[in-house]
């Protein structure tokens, strides 16, 4: 599966998404890094991509055609414990289940949203 991680998401998340066999584009440290939020969602789109983020304002997209969309909102968010739940949430949802989909993962719950529009492109 094709995966862009924000910045806010650990590198020991994108190792873990690697080896589970996704191919995930880390934009930390690239010219893509600090992107405003519509670029980074033009960037999801063109490559058809599942976005993973801390971002809450991505529940916008919800609506929209994408790849998938999972938000990690945590009370108090570190490293470890949004790895935790990125890589749950992976294994939980099946690959052919992201397109249209939304998920956002809190602490003890999580919420989801299917587009009616579906996948991207």
């Amino acid at each position: 599966m094709k995966i862009l991680v924000d910045e806010n998401i650990p590198a020991m998340t994108v190792r873990g998404l690697r080896e589970l066999g996704h191919e995930v584009k880390d934009i930390r440290g690239t010219g893509s890094e600090g992107l405003p939020d519509e670029d980074l969602w033009a960037l999801c789109q063109n490559e058809r991509r599942l976005l993973v983020t801390t971002d809450k304002g991505f529940t916008q997209k919800r609506n929209e055609a994408h790849a998938g969309l999972l938000i990690v909102r945590l009370k108090q968010p570190n490293r470890r414990r949004i790895h935790e739940k990125v890589m749950e949430m992976m294994r939980r949802t099946n690959e052919q289940d992201w397109p249209g989909l939304t998920v956002v993962v809190q602490d003890r719950f999580h919420r989801t949203w299917n587009s009616k529009k579906g996948r991207a492109g």
